[in-house]
């Protein structure tokens, strides 16, 4: 089960007017469905499909146990590289940028006739806590975070693949071991340069850029998220937002308080919560009385039934002696076990 670390944990500052880009679809967020927004190829690149490009993957809300997280990938030019996202626009690690500065580079990423937006293209992939959390409890076979996160990243980079983008560089923050990651992206995408490394969001401008789209992406969809509480969650009659109730969704103070006073003793929480995370489960098998249910194993031998056990289990004498109920045979004879 992961948890946040302190670091990242830290680090993570409320965001209040967070602007929602075209990667925010509300009906999906509500109801706990991952999905994949990917821009079109932009204006520099479709007028030279042979344009080198360089590619950049990260990743926002790996620790929250509220809240989705966002895989974010950024591509442009590559001789634009440097000069574009660093000289110019000032990318870096998200979490070391203010969020009204995030969002003023996600809007002028996403506002036609930018340089940004002429120029660069990009792709989210929001992982509902709802999915995250289904593939960590399953009974065999667990889907950990970890294999969730590297198949979202592949998928990103083969749907950019698929467009025709001529990408020859691609720059990943790592998941977990770095040289075990990179050699498995190696295989898969062998004619392309790839690096990863820790703290690649500081590194490379392309990996920083993504890290914004994924990171306000991530914070939009928290708001959210926060709609089907905005009746009950009120301060002097005034509906809160997301980052007034239940902060950045790290379990601090603020979190855990919401997640108590919110907590069904039944279905525990909504799709926006991560029923997998440690947080959670305490509360709900340890320190709120939750209610217990007992689920049947269907390889249980005293609970499986056999389709028959359901039939008519008369023998063959006892049908044939039985007298006939003309109202009973209507529609025709009861078919018992034996006839099987």
């Amino acid at each position: 089960m992961d948890e946040p670390n302190s670091h990242e944990s830290a680090q993570e500052v409320p965001a209040e007017d967070v602007f929602s880009a075209p990667s925010i679809y509300d009906n999906d967020i509500l109801a706990g469905i991952s999905y994949t927004h990917i821009t079109s190829i932009p204006e520099i690149i479709r007028a030279d499909p042979s344009t080198e490009c360089v590619l950049g993957v990260d990743e926002a809300g790996r620790g929250p146990v509220l809240g989705p997280m966002v895989y974010g990938l950024f591509y442009l030019p590559l001789a634009q590289h440097t000069s574009l996202l660093s000289q110019t626009h000032h990318f870096d690690d998200s979490k070391v940028l203010k969020p009204e500065v995030r969002s003023n580079l996600m809007q002028a990423i996403c506002t036609p006739g930018t340089d940004l937006n002429q120029t660069c293209g990009w792709a989210t992939r929001v992982m509902s806590a709802r999915d995250i959390s289904a593939g960590m409890l399953k009974p065999a076979g667990v889907y950990n975070l970890n294999a969730q996160a590297m198949d979202a990243t592949i998928q990103l980079i083969k749907d950019v693949f698929a467009q025709g983008v001529n990408v020859k560089e691609i720059y990943i923050d790592t998941i977990g071991k770095a040289e075990v990651y990179q050699k498995k992206l190696e295989k898969i995408f062998p004619t392309t340069m790839i690096t990863v490394a820790e703290k690649a969001d500081s590194l490379y401008p392309c990996v920083s850029a993504a890290s914004v789209c994924a990171k306000v992406t991530r914070d939009a969809a928290l708001e959210v998220c926060h709609q089907a509480y905005s009746s009950s969650d009120t301060v002097a009659d005034e509906p809160k937002t997301g980052v007034e109730a239940w902060g950045t969704g790290y379990p601090n103070a603020m979190t855990v308080n919401w997640l108590k006073s919110h907590l069904d003793p039944l279905f525990g929480w909504g799709n926006e919560c991560r029923m997998s995370w440690g947080t959670a489960k305490d509360m709900l098998e340890a320190k709120c009385n939750a209610i217990k249910v007992d689920w049947p194993d269907a390889n249980d031998d005293e609970q499986a039934r056999r389709m028959t056990d359901f039939y008519i289990t008369a023998s063959a004498k006892d049908v044939a002696d039985e007298p006939e109920d003309e109202l009973v045979t209507w529609y025709g004879k009861p078919v018992a076990a034996w006839a099987f």
